[in-house]
């Protein structure tokens, strides 16, 4: 029989159809069949997007930075597409004998599969279907596909005789432009067989741990009959003994079609059940338990991707984007660098400590971030009474977000005083003569370092602190009066600017308000009295490793669309910020502090002096106590790799951590730094210039 007499034939019996399947309960009287004329149930001369170039929802995964460890996935719908080839021959025939035993043979409808449900549907009052495996695929593409509207996909199920005539004139033009096996493919990609499980993929994985091409009969009869009653079958949370029966119904009609021999049926149906269910992870609290860790850079993905306009102009928007569009993200996250980092966080504090000790590793020169870990559990249980962050908490400790602000980071913003004014045209050999205590012109309201209504910092050692400094000894000794001496020849406004552009952020309302408007009278600011984040005094310290190559920080290395093709939103985003020379001359200063040696041999004491030996490789960095050490900060480079450590209370800033806490800082990110760098090589630094380390034109040498 062509075509053209099964479209004809198709027009008679509609009103059979329409009858089982829309709103009526007998059939329709043939003079409305008539009355709609064969014009109105031909084919159509074009197909929607949505079945031209199908996008069902389809999962994002999110992997660690070598592509293959999974750390969640984001869906509404768990479906992963895969090609027809790649789905076992059984599981193909048994859909074709559960769902449209003559989908070969039709061309979209089935004529006889109409008759059928006439027959039955006058006869006996029921509503029997005659839709082939072509015309709910039509449905459930128009009903999935996430650039149709809600209402455009409601209508793609509604009762009515409208939808039902759509959706064969769509499956008759489909037939004419895909070929069957396609078909086929979208289909098994497209259905759902309970359990949560979209596709065919998601299923073989969620009921029986297995891939589509590995099905067995057995297993394939079973999925199979799902498809019919997904939520009362399942056997998983429905009715196994209904599972079992459909999959024995599946076999039969296998045999009756000649798929399988009678015996090769048999020995499935003897087959027990055998489930090996295997869930898919859904969000950031899906992470492995085993890595719980893993939740908070997560979480902080999760902030980055909300924020890149490429996904929608909303945060709805790109949420649904994220959930449906099938992304491979493969992300910055280091399993190994992120295990050393967490192990070493709780040697600093053990989770049951209220104090934590938030941490990021970031990478100098592409900004992609390895690590985040903090001395939490990454989850919504409940904490006692007056603690939102502990010992369970979603809120971003390590990277900052909604009500966090950050913690003081104490002497490390004198890098920001140091970078200024090497700018200015200051080299490292700049002299001052510090006292203990320094009065500068700042204002400042009452507290121990007032004098007189002017800032007046004093020196935390003086025996070791007084005296005759340069930039070098300084900043290895962390002179509190040279660095707000240094402040005053540049300018606090041209410190915090410095911050700015290496990207520190101001998420508290009064420093923000400072920063934009008192910037000037912000002499403070070189002591770090504003509150940051780990992740960000990392990325700033990484700047001046890169040579003054900031990059903004990432939490992915590359994001792949569901066709198989690379977005640029994966790319990083990096600019020079600094002159090379003085990020250089900053780095060789930074080389005090932590116990290594300038490149001109003018280190001679620093408050981290056991970091450097115990690493055996080059290495700049800061440490930092906040006023009555109520927070303790450790940052620390070489030119592959920057990380920085604050210890502190997120839930009470009046819990001083004490200054005790620095030594076992100063020990997790030497270890850190060690393991991550391990199989690396010995990089070293760049020597600045003589220019911009000397006023005069030979350098003194000596210690």
């Amino acid at each position: 029989m062509n075509r053209a007499h099964l479209d004809k034939l198709f027009t008679v019996l509609l009103a059979g159809v329409l009858a089982g399947l829309a709103l009526a309960a007998a059939a329709l009287p043939a003079a409305l069949v008539l009355g709609l004329g064969v014009k109105n149930l031909m084919p159509y001369t074009t197909l929607p997007e949505a079945l031209k170039a199908p996008q069902p929802a389809q999962r994002s995964n999110l992997y660690a930075n070598d592509g293959q460890t999974l750390i969640t996935s984001f869906y509404v719908e768990d479906r992963v597409d895969v090609p027809v080839g790649e789905v076992a021959p059984v599981m193909r025939d048994a859909i074709v004998a559960a769902e449209d035993v003559r989908f070969y043979e039709h061309h979209g409808v089935d004529v006889r599969g109409v008759a059928r449900a006439f027959t039955a549907n006058r006869r006996e009052g029921t509503r029997q279907g005659a839709s082939t495996l072509t015309m709910q695929y039509v449905r459930n593409a128009l009903a999935g596909d996430p650039r149709l509207t809600e209402e455009q996909r409601a209508a793609a199920t509604e009762i009515t005789v409208g939808r039902k005539i759509r959706e064969m004139r769509y499956a008759l033009t489909l037939e004419r432009q895909v070929a069957k096996n396609e078909i086929l493919g979208r289909y098994l990609n497209i259905a759902y067989f309970g359990a949560g499980a979209y596709g065919i993929a998601a299923a073989s994985k969620r009921y029986f741990s297995t891939t589509p091409d590995r099905l067995t009969l057995a297993q394939a009869a079973l999925l199979a009959g799902l498809v019919r009653s997904p939520a009362s079958d399942d056997p998983i949370n429905g009715d196994a003994d209904a599972a079992l029966a459909r999959r024995a119904y599946v076999l039969d009609r296998m045999v009756e079609t000649g798929r399988v021999s009678a015996a090769a049926a048999a020995a499935a149906k003897a087959t027990q059940l055998a489930l090996q269910p295997k869930s898919t992870p859904n969000d950031c609290a899906a992470v492995p338990a085993a890595h719980n860790d893993w939740g908070f850079f997560c979480d902080w993905f999760t902030q980055w991707w909300n924020a890149q306009p490429a996904f929608g102009k909303t945060v709805d928007e790109r949420q649904r984007t994220l959930r449906r569009g099938g992304w491979s993200i493969v992300s910055s996250l280091d399993p190994d660098v992120q295990g050393k980092t967490s192990e070493q966080v709780r040697a600093i504090y053990p989770d049951t400590i209220q104090r934590a000790a938030p941490t990021a590793v970031v990478q100098p020169g592409t900004g992609r971030v390895l690590a985040m870990a903090v001395n939490r559990t990454y989850g919504v249980a409940a904490n006692p009474a007056g603690q939102q962050n502990y010992p369970n908490t979603v809120n971003q400790l390590v990277a900052g977000g909604p009500g966090i602000t950050g913690y003081q980071a104490g002497s490390t913003f004198k890098l920001f005083a140091l970078l200024a004014a090497l700018e200015s045209g200051l080299p490292l050999d700049t002299e001052f003569d510090a006292p203990r205590v320094y009065v500068t012109q700042y204002p400042i309201d009452g507290g121990p370092a007032s004098c007189g209504g002017r800032w007046c910092p004093a020196n935390a050692n003086t025996y070791w602190m007084d005296g005759d400094r340069d930039m070098w000894d300084a900043f290895g000794r962390s002179v509190n009066t040279y660095f707000a001496w240094l402040t005053e020849r540049v300018g606090a406004d041209r410190v915090v600017e410095m911050a700015e552009r290496l990207g520190i952020v101001f998420r508290a309302p009064e420093d923000a308000r400072m920063a934009r408007d008192g910037a000037k009278s912000w002499g403070p600011f070189t002591l770090g009295v504003s509150a940051t984040t780990p992740l960000d005094l990392a990325n700033a310290y990484a700047t001046v490793a890169a040579e003054g190559t900031w990059c903004r920080p990432t939490p992915v290395t590359s994001i792949t669309d569901a066709s198989g093709r690379k977005v640029a939103a994966g790319d990083t985003d990096c600019r020079q910020v600094l002159d090379t020379e003085v990020a250089r001359a900053a780095a060789d200063a930074g080389r005090c502090p932590v116990g290594d040696q300038s490149m001109y041999r003018k280190c001679d004491g620093g408050t981290a002096e056991e970091l450097a030996p115990g690493l055996r490789r080059p290495l700049s960095g800061k440490t930092g106590s906040s006023e009555r050490n109520a927070t303790e900060t450790v940052v620390a480079f070489t030119p592959q790799l920057s990380v920085a450590t604050i210890a502190a209370n997120p839930d009470d800033p009046r819990d001083a951590v004490g200054g005790g806490v620095q030594k076992r800082q100063i020990a997790a990110v030497g270890r850190i730094l060690a393991w991550a760098l391990r199989d690396q090589p010995v990089e070293d630094f760049v020597p600045p210039g003589q220019p911009v380390a000397f006023q005069r034109t030979s350098p003194r040498t000596g210690n």
